[in-house]
C-alpha cells in the first residue's frame, strides 16, 4: 500500500510516524521519572532522609508533591522531612543540617534592666504656680506710671505706678491729731483705722515719723517676672481691688508635654525628662515632672504631662517647642529578644528549646518594649532558651504535628538548685547612701550614688515608704545608707537610718 502512495502522501505517512514514535518516547521517558524517585534527588538536596511532602509555612495547611516556587508568596516551599516529630508528640525535632540550613538561632531567657524611652513634643510655658496679681488696696488717682509694657521683664520691689489716695490724707490728719495727745488707746485705735483703710505698715511708720501726712503710695512688683498683663495708664481712676499688672515667673519654667494615651502609663509624678530646643542645638535641659493633668486632648488622644525645669539666666523662653524624653523608669524585669515573640492576633508565643531536644511553641504575656527586647510577664523562667530566627517555621511545623502549646501556667519556676521558690519570689534588697531631698507622707526622695548591681548612676529619685513613722527623725538634707527592693510599682525603701548611727 505504501508503495501505491503519491509521494506527497507519502511525506505526510512518514511525519505521522514520526510524532507518534516521539509521543511514545516522551510518555515513557514520564513514566519512567514517576518511578524512579525524583522526589529522593529532592530529599538528598534538603538533607531529608524522604520528602512526605511540600509546604509554604505562611500557608501551612496546602500540601505539595513537588518542590518550587510557592503559590502564594515569593518564596521557595520548604519540605517536610519523614520523623520529624520529636518523641511522644511534644516537639518539633529538626536535623541539625536543617537547623543550619534555616538559620535557627536561639538566646536566653535573662533578668536585665529594661530602659523603654518615651520621646514626646512639647512646649515651654509660664510658670503657673508664680503668678502675682498686682492690685491697689484703696480706690485714687494714678498720678505716673514708668513706661512699662506687656511682656517687660521687672524685678522685685520694682515701682509700677504711683496711686494718690484722697481719703488717706483726712484719716492720716486725725492720726497724727490724737498722737499729739499722748492716749495710747486712741494712738492705738487711730492706727487701728489706718490699716483697715489699706495703708500699708511703712506708710504708718513713716507718717509717724514725719509728722506729715502721706496720700500717694507707690505700687511695686511683688515678684520677679514677665509683666503678662497691664492694666495702668497715667490719669486713671482706680478702684480698691482693681488688677493693674499681672506678673508671671519663668524660673523655674513649665515644660507641658503631649505624652499619647496608650503610654500614659509610663509617665509618673517625680519621673526626670530631658528636652532639647532648636533654639540651643546640642544642649539638653533637664527637669522633674510635677503634675499630670486629669483629663485627656479630645482632638489628639493625649495626656498632658507637666514638668519644672530650671532657667538659669532666663534663656529658655515660654511659647517655645521642645522634643522631650522621658526617662524609663528603670526596672529589673525577665526580658527575651523581641524578634523571639510570635503574636498571632489572640495570644503571644515563642518557641522554647526542649531538654531532650526539639522546640516546642509555649504562651507568654509580655509587657513593655525597649531597645530590641520585650519584658515577659508570665510564661518563662530564667535560663529558658527561645528561638530568634526561624520561629515562624518552627511554629507552623508544630501546628501541622498538632504539638499542643505550654500553657503559662506550665512554665518552670525560676528558682535555682538549692533554692525554694519563696525565696526566689522574694524580692531582692539592695543598698546605697544618700542626701535626702525631700520627705512625703509615703515617699522620700534622695539623691544617691551609684548602685552597681542594678547598673544604676548617682541620681535624684523618689522612693515609696512604709509610712511616716519609716521617717520619724530625719529631715531634709540628712545623709542616710539605707536598702529598698525593686517592686512593680518601684522601688521601696525597707530599712534607713542616719550615717554614723
Amino acid at each position: 500500500m505504501f508503495d501505491r502512495l503519491t509521494p506527497r502522501q507519502r511525506s505526510y505517512a512518514a511525519a505521522a510516524g514520526i510524532a507518534l514514535i516521539s509521543l511514545g518516547a516522551g510518555y515513557g521517558l514520564s513514566m519512567l521519572g514517576e518511578g524512579g524517585g525524583g522526589n529522593d534527588d529532592a530529599a538528598a538536596e534538603t538533607g531529608c532522609e524522604e520528602v512526605l511532602y511540600w509546604y509554604d509555612p505562611m500557608v501551612p495547611d496546602q500540601r505539595f508533591d513537588e518542590p518550587g516556587k510557592s503559590p502564594f508568596m515569593d518564596m521557595q516551599l520548604v519540605p517536610k522531612c519523614a520523623g520529624g516529630e520529636a518523641q511522644g508528640g511534644e516537639g518539633v525535632s529538626i536535623d541539625s543540617t536543617m537547623v543550619q540550613n534555616f538559620g535557627i538561632r536561639t538566646s536566653e531567657v535573662e533578668f536585665g534592666v529594661l530602659e523603654p524611652e518615651t520621646t514626646v513634643t512639647g512646649t515651654l510655658a509660664y510658670n503657673g504656680s508664680e503668678v502675682a496679681i498686682v492690685q491697689p488696696r484703696a480706690g485714687g488717682y494714678v498720678q505716673r506710671t514708668y513706661g512699662h509694657a506687656p511682656q517687660d521683664l521687672i524685678a522685685r520691689g520694682a515701682p509700677i505706678a504711683d496711686l494718690l489716695v484722697p481719703e488717706w490724707g483726712g484719716a492720716q490728719n486725725e492720726y497724727l491729731a490724737v498722737a499729739g495727745t499722748g492716749d495710747e488707746a486712741l494712738i492705738q485705735a487711730a492706727r487701728e483705722r489706718l490699716r483697715l483703710l489699706g495703708m500699708p505698715e511703712s506708710v504708718i511708720s513713716s507718717v509717724a515719723r514725719s509728722g506729715r501726712p502721706q496720700s500717694t503710695i507707690t505700687v511695686t512688683a511683688p515678684q520677679s517676672g514677665a509683666i503678662t498683663a497691664l492694666g495702668v495708664r497715667p490719669g486713671m481712676t482706680v478702684m480698691a481691688g482693681q488688677t493693674l499688672a499681672e506678673i508671671s515667673g519663668y524660673s523655674p519654667i513649665w515644660l507641658e508635654a503631649a505624652v499619647p494615651e496608650a503610654l500614659a502609663g509610663s509617665a509618673r509624678v517625680g519621673q526626670p525628662v530631658s528636652a532639647t530646643l532648636t533654639a540651643f542645638p546640642g544642649d539638653r535641659f533637664s527637669g522633674r515632672i510635677i503634675a499630670i493633668l486629669p483629663s485627656a486632648q479630645d482632638a489628639s488622644r493625649t495626656i498632658t504631662v507637666r514638668a519644672a525645669m530650671p532657667n538659669p539666666g532666663l534663656r529658655l523662653k515660654p511659647g517655645m517647642f521642645a522634643q522631650v524624653t522621658l526617662a524609663p523608669e528603670r526596672q529589673e524585669a525577665l526580658l527575651v529578644p523581641s524578634e523571639a515573640v510570635i503574636r498571632t492576633g489572640e495570644r503571644t508565643l515563642v518557641m522554647i528549646t526542649q531538654e531532650g531536644g526539639g522546640y516546642r511553641p509555649a504562651e507568654v504575656r509580655i509587657g513593655r518594649e525597649a531597645g530590641g527586647r520585650t519584658e515577659v510577664l508570665a510564661g518563662l523562667a530564667a535560663g529558658e532558651k527561645v528561638v530568634v530566627s526561624g520561629q515562624f517555621l518552627l511554629d507552623s511545623e508544630a501546628s501541622l504535628a498538632g504539638i499542643d502549646v505550654r500553657a503559662i501556667d506550665k512554665a518552670p519556676s525560676t528558682a535555682g538548685e538549692g533554692e525554694t521558690q519563696k525565696e526566689a519570689d522574694k524580692p531582692r534588697t539592695y543598698r546605697a547612701t544618700g542626701t535626702i531631698e525631700r520627705i512625703t507622707a509615703r515617699s522620700v526622695t534622695l539623691r544617691h550614688g551609684p548602685v552597681p548591681a542594678l547598673e544604676w548612676p548617682a541620681m535624684t529619685m523618689g522612693f515609696a515608704t512604709e509610712g511616716p513613722a519609716q521617717l520619724r527623725g530625719f529631715q531634709r538634707g540628712d545623709r542616710a545608707a539605707f536598702t529598698f527592693v525593686q517592686a512593680r510599682s518601684g522601688p521601696r525603701i525597707v530599712s534607713i537610718r542616719k550615717t554614723g548611727e
